[in-house]
């Protein structure tokens, strides 16, 4: 069941037209540079801003990606909401539209108490045949979730049909606690934009779900990685980690702000338009910055 659901799995951008409707062409553009990239699938998620996108618009997207990816990898769909009702219609119609996965956050109006969690993600696990991956995107989103019933949820469904991504701080500890608490059967994923791969890479995760706008660099600290070439992998990954860096200080919108240009300035994306509102927009200062560590990534990716 999760044969293919593993190694570089990219979070895509939705773009975004003059009409502020979801623009065919440039994602399009963005999934197949994807796989020139050399991932594994794609994935729709927080950056993607499936918050922000209508009901229509979130079956649409995973209905687009499906189509456009054609069978060159899995694609996951993230399917969480404010309702375990909610969840699970857009569950059911990522399964309809051929996604291999779900990904689920928890409600993020409210902490919730482990029964209504056990209820929540319980109802997702059921409702579909597909692998669940379960994400902890509280580093930046929502509440977090405890280890304890990460591991109660891997007892009762096993670990070819519940996998994870813990985003919670602190995430390299806590990639740790849950490897050991489930005696090495729980499969994880790293988030974190690529900012901590190197460490939870070596805490054994089985894959990466980064953004996609540093997909390049991404996929070759994933090869030095695997390929145990420390000073490869670390030439690549500081302009990566200081980029994510910046995007890190004003949360969700600084991902989705920072990423975006990023997409326009590599010709992928016609426009950084994002869903408004946003709490936070790209300044000229950090867009120098970004500009200076995309030269060296550029330059560390030629070195290579």
């Amino acid at each position: 069941m999760t044969s293919n659901i593993n190694g570089i799995l990219p979070i895509l951008h939705t773009p975004f037209d003059a009409n502020d409707e979801i623009d065919r062409d440039c994602l399009k553009r963005e999934i197949d540079w994807a796989f020139e990239q050399g991932s594994h699938g794609v994935c729709s998620a927080m950056v993607s801003e499936i918050l922000r996108l209508t009901s229509e618009e979130r079956i649409e997207l995973n209905e687009l990606i499906v189509e456009i990816t054609a069978g060159r990898g899995s694609v996951v769909a993230s399917v969480g909401a404010e309702s375990t009702k909610q969840a699970v219609y857009f569950a059911k119609r990522a399964v309809d539209a051929g996604c291999n996965a779900i990904m689920a956050i928890p409600p993020i109006s409210t902490a919730l108490p482990l029964p209504a969690l056990r209820d929540y993600f319980g109802a997702l696990a059921d409702a579909v045949p597909v692998p669940l991956i379960v994400q902890d995107a509280s580093s930046y989103v929502g509440a977090s979730i405890p280890t304890e019933f990460y591991v109660q949820l891997l007892d009762q469904y096993g670990p070819e049909k519940i996998l994870f991504k813990p985003e919670g701080a602190p995430i390299g500890p806590n990639i740790s606690d849950l490897r050991d608490a489930s005696d090495g059967r729980a499969r994880m994923f790293d988030g974190s934009g690529g900012m901590l791969l190197i460490d939870a890479f070596r805490r054994g995760v089985i894959g990466t779900m980064p953004g996609i706008d540093l997909l390049d660099g991404i996929a070759a600290l994933w090869t030095a990685l695997k390929n145990q070439d420390d000073a490869t992998a670390y030439r690549i990954y500081f302009p990566i980690c200081a980029i994510v860096a910046l995007q890190l200080q004003a949360g969700l919108d600084g991902f989705l702000a920072i990423e975006k240009y990023i997409l326009v300035k590599r010709g992928l994306f016609d426009t950084d338009r994002r869903r408004q509102p946003n709490s936070w927009s790209l300044d000229s200062e950090t867009q120098r910055e970004v500009d200076r560590l995309l030269t060296m990534l550029t330059d560390a990716l030629a070195a290579t």
